[in-house]
């Protein structure tokens, strides 16, 4: 009897025709919404393995009620959906998706960068409804980027590929943490701690993942230090910022403005936060491009095709 898949979501079609073709039994959920956690351990009972996303709860739970559970593999770069020691303590792998999102989630940190600084969103609004009358001296003056100060928190694939492309606005960048020798040489950019970043710089992008020491890196402390005219960027996790305190000093202008793409309930949005102009939000879209969607789709399931043939699997987490 062939070994069976779940597949928790619809995925490019990359994916699942690799999936259809493979020698295994495959059942797909056929549906962009996720499962309730509910729902998803009821799937799990006779499986052998599970292609998830990142907002499916695979917790101890789920596990327990999938005795034949060999291989979870997660079509994302983080894996904090998953009880990874939990996992390993039952000899099942787990494996992600890493290195294909970076320049795509970068890119997308710029967008918003730019969106929010020249106010974008809020100008394409004011012009569908018909409120621009012509060219006006103090019509929706935003901030500069070129010669500005740039602070990274978070120098990894992302964080690196991210300060890289400030190049041709000739900014300077602070970074926090371990010493990057490509930003130092390619930016001469400057390693500073986290309070003197905050501090100076007029846009701040945030790239770390999300630990326990990260939660809420960014609350009240840390908005109190930032200038008046800074922005603030987040495409790494949503619990790294207090949103409650970010949606606080938005309404009080205590600093210029906010993007984020990912939200610390997601997909909850904190009240209040999309009442305000001085903020841009999309929908977790980071890694949103068809050519990269495809890639991971394709990864994630041959991390899982390999597992179970018994090749030694790429990717492992645990």
């Amino acid at each position: 009897m062939a070994k069976k898949i779940f597949l928790s979501r619809i995925i490019p079609d990359v994916g699942i025709e690799l999936l259809n073709n493979s020698e295994f039994e495959v059942d797909i959920l056929h549906s962009k919404e996720p499962l309730s956690p509910e729902a998803l351990r009821s799937r799990v009972k006779d499986i052998h393995a599970l292609i998830c996303l990142l907002d499916d709860k695979i917790d101890q739970a789920l596990i327990d009620n999938a005795p034949n559970l060999e291989i979870i593999s997660n079509m994302a770069v983080g894996y904090n959906n998953i009880d990874t020691a939990y996992a390993k303590s039952k000899n099942i792998k787990v494996c992600n998706t890493p290195g294909i999102l970076s320049q795509s989630t970068a890119e997308l940190a710029w967008a918003l960068l730019f969106a929010i600084a020249r106010r974008i969103p809020e100008s394409d609004t004011f012009t569908r409804e018909g409120k621009f009358t012509g060219w006006m001296p103090m019509l929706m003056l935003g901030g500069d980027i070129k010669g500005q100060t740039l602070g990274v928190i978070g120098t990894g694939r992302i964080g690196t590929a991210f300060a890289l492309m400030s190049k041709g606005f000739n900014m300077r960048v602070l970074y926090s943490g371990k010493p990057n020798p490509i930003l130092d040489k390619e930016l001469k950019a400057e390693n500073v701690d986290q309070d003197t970043l905050i501090r100076e710089s007029d846009f701040i992008s945030l790239h770390v993942p999300l630990r326990p020491e990260n939660h809420h890196l960014i609350s009240k402390r840390e908005f109190e230090m930032m200038k008046p005219t800074a922005y603030l960027i987040n495409t790494a996790r949503g619990p790294i910022v207090d949103e409650k305190e970010l949606v606080r000093v938005l309404k009080e202008k205590r600093i210029a403005g906010a993007a984020m793409d990912v939200y610390e309930n997601e997909p909850a949005l904190t009240p209040g936060l999309t009442d305000l102009d001085n903020v841009v939000l999309t929908p977790h879209t980071g890694s949103a491009t068809v050519p990269v969607r495809n890639t991971l789709a394709i990864m994630a399931v041959e991390n899982c095709l390999r597992i179970l043939r018994g090749e030694p699997g790429e990717n492992r987490v645990v």
